[in-house]
């Protein structure tokens, strides 16, 4: 019923994913190469479960 009261799931996610490839870019140019791939790891799992949410939607 109030179905536009409850908070947008992708939204947070996708600004999670936002803020880790940002990170990550950034990790990479300064030369971290460590923090660049385990940033990288956590956004592919982020996107992985908006995928998952956009599918189950449709």
């Amino acid at each position: 019923m109030f179905s536009f009261l409850k908070p947008n799931p992708i939204k947070q996610l996708q600004k999670s994913y936002e803020s880790l490839t940002t990170r990550a870019f950034k990790a990479q140019r300064n030369g971290d190469i460590r923090t660049y791939s385990l940033l990288t790891e956590e956004a592919e799992a982020v996107k992985a479960k908006i995928e998952a949410i956009e599918a189950e939607r449709c």
